[in-house]
C-alpha cells in the first residue's frame, strides 16, 4: 500500500499484539497463554484517547474478532470495524464492515468519522498486521514479548528495524519485566524512525 488520497484526514495507525519467542501470536484462533493483566494493558491502550469526545477505530479480522474477550465489550471510546472480504452481517458490538485496508483508511479519514476518530488500532490478524505495518500512516507498534515457547499457527510479521526503532522508557509503558501465571513478558514499543526525528 502506498500513499492514499486521504491526506487531509490522516490518522495515526498503531498495531498491538503479544508474541512468544518465535513470534507466534495464536493457535486455532485463540491466544496460547492466559495473561489477564497483560490483556488489561492491551485494553487500556486501545481505549485511551487524548481529547474528550474522540474515539479510536478498532480494526480486527474475523478470527481476531471472534477470539476477542467478550467481557470487555462494548469497548469505551471505541468504534469497532470488522475487516472481512466475505462477511455481510454486522456482529454484535461492531459498527462497520470494511472489505480491505483502503476501506479502513477511507472510513477513518472522511466524513462523518474523520472528526471523531483519533487513532486507528489494528488488532490482527497476521495478514492485516503485515499490510498496515507497511503503510506510511503506521506510526507505532505495541508488542508484548512473552518470554516462553508456545506452539502457534499464526505469527506476527517481522518488524523492519530500519523503519521502526525499538524505544526505551516509552511514556505510559512499563519498562520492567512483568511476571504473571508463571510467565515473564516485557512491553515493547517500536516507533517509525522518521517520526522520532520530528519530535
Amino acid at each position: 500500500m502506498g500513499e492514499t488520497s486521504f491526506q487531509k484526514g490522516t490518522k495515526p495507525i498503531k498495531l498491538i499484539a503479544a508474541a512468544c519467542n518465535n513470534m507466534g501470536i495464536g493457535r486455532n484462533g485463540c491466544l496460547p497463554w492466559n495473561l489477564p493483566k497483560e490483556y488489561k494493558y492491551f485494553i487500556d491502550k486501545i481505549t485511551s484517547v487524548t481529547q474528550p469526545g474522540k474515539k479510536n477505530l478498532i480494526v480486527l479480522g474475523r478470527f481476531s474478532f471472534e477470539s476477542f474477550d467478550e467481557r470487555y465489550l462494548p469497548l469505551p471510546n471505541c468504534i469497532i470495524a470488522l475487516l472481512s472480504r466475505k462477511e455481510s452481517t454486522l456482529p454484535p458490538h461492531a459498527s462497520h464492515i470494511c472489505r480491505d485496508e483502503e476501506d479502513v483508511l477511507k472510513l477513518a479519514s472522511t466524513p462523518p468519522l474523520c472528526n471523531e476518530v483519533e487513532t486507528i488500532w489494528i488488532l490482527g490478524g497476521a495478514e492485516y498486521y503485515k499490510t498496515m505495518m507497511q503503510h506510511p500512516w503506521c506510526d507505532e507498534i505495541y508488542l508484548t514479548r512473552v518470554q516462553a515457547d508456545f506452539e502457534c499457527d499464526t505469527f506476527f510479521p517481522e518488524v523492519n528495524q530500519e523503519i521502526y526503532k525499538l524505544m526505551e522508557n516509552f511514556p505510559g509503558v512499563p519498562s520492567e519485566v512483568q511476571e504473571e501465571n508463571g510467565l515473564s513478558y516485557v512491553f515493547q514499543v517500536y516507533k517509525r524512525a522518521e517520526n522520532i526525528k520530528r519530535q
